[in-house]
């Protein structure tokens, strides 16, 4: 007899502002695969997102079409998931509109993430910047996803999508679904290769901090032999080894091994050995991916072709959920 059981909705997206880094790779895109096993998974890119930052609009298209195709380098399957470009799904900023007359001035001014943007883009604080979450909150709830899967800077606007749905339903009747953190398996938390007291960023002005997924074998290498460490000289995880303890956790991500293991296999041997073991295992984990990437790239007219079919697939569920607030809010249906 089929199972009809209805599987979980988890909705994930991602940027085109630049490519991610090793720290987006194994602690959220690595995991994306294995969560459409037992979830009926979403996947886009925001584009509509990258527009607060004023981007150049040639180089944005470029970005939009290699995320999506990073999206499917990483092992995402078009046919399993729904993957699609947000912009392409008119929808998103329709109900985003419907939900800014439900969403109040005061909750959305506290948002620690307008407030830090703000003041690194003094000269562009655009009311899109402003209304980020209630896009974003239009993003997941169009979908009626049952859970988001976030780091700790999007913890605030996964509850104010909350706060906002929980809102409209109270006053125009049950709509949406109250999203929650996905919490699956953990990646690890890849700090800078540099400063290994602060996450890995995209945006570090130091080359040398961080490692892009598309990043060639020389430059991982280079990249890890120059990582700060400290002056013990021995492999074990602990307090005031934050460079070392940022490699083993690297390298237990790549090879699987815990940190025990990885300690009895570099007993008695130096950082340079070390450094070498991690380059290789990170290059390894991240060849096919690159190698996916190019293929790809090649192959334009397929990535726009299943883009368009991901977006066709999208809208039907987004708009089910569209009709039924604009029904909700009183506005009149033309069907």
């Amino acid at each position: 007899m089929e199972n009809t059981e209805k599987r979980p909705v988890v909705l994930s997206c991602i940027q085109p502002t630049s490519i991610p880094t090793l720290g987006n790779y194994l602690g959220a895109l690595k995991n994306w695969k294995e969560m459409s096993r037992s979830n009926d998974c979403l996947y886009a890119v925001a584009d509509l997102h990258a527009l607060t930052v004023h981007p150049e609009p040639s180089k944005l298209r470029a970005q939009i079409l290699e995320m999506y195709a990073i999206l499917l380098a990483v092992g995402l399957d078009p046919e399993e998931s729904i993957v699609f470009i947000q912009s392409h799904v008119p929808a998103h900023a329709e109900l985003a509109w419907i939900l800014n007359c439900y969403t109040m001035f005061g909750e959305a001014s506290r948002m620690t993430q307008f407030k830090d943007k703000s003041q690194k883009h003094a000269d562009n604080i655009n009311v899109g910047l402003f209304d980020y979450p209630v896009l974003m909150a239009a993003d997941i709830l169009l979908y009626q996803a049952n859970f988001v899967p976030i780091g700790a800077d999007q913890k605030q606007h996964l509850e104010i999508a909350r706060d906002i749905a929980e809102r409209f339903n109270n006053l125009r009747g049950n709509t949406f679904t109250l999203p929650e953190p996905y919490i699956g398996k953990l990646g690890a938390k890849v700090m800078s290769l540099q400063d290994p007291t602060q996450k890995m960023s995209k945006s570090d002005p130091n080359p040398k901090a961080s490692i892009s997924i598309l990043d060639t074998p020389d430059v991982i290498m280079k990249k890890f032999k120059s990582a700060v460490t400290d002056s013990e000289a021995v492999v074990r995880y602990g307090e005031g080894k934050d460079g070392i303890n940022n490699l083993m956790a690297i390298y237990s991500c790549c090879t699987g091994l815990d940190f025990e293991k990885i300690e009895s296999e570099f007993a008695g041997k130096g950082y340079g050995d070390f450094k070498v073991k991690v380059a290789e295992a990170v290059i390894e984990e991240l060849r096919p991916v690159r190698e996916n990437f190019d293929n790809l790239m090649k192959d334009k007219d397929y990535l726009l072709r299943t883009a368009a079919e991901g977006a066709d697939k999208a809208a039907r569920i987004a708009y089910r959920t569209l009709a039924k607030a604009k029904k909700k809010v009183g506005l009149l249906s033309v069907n």
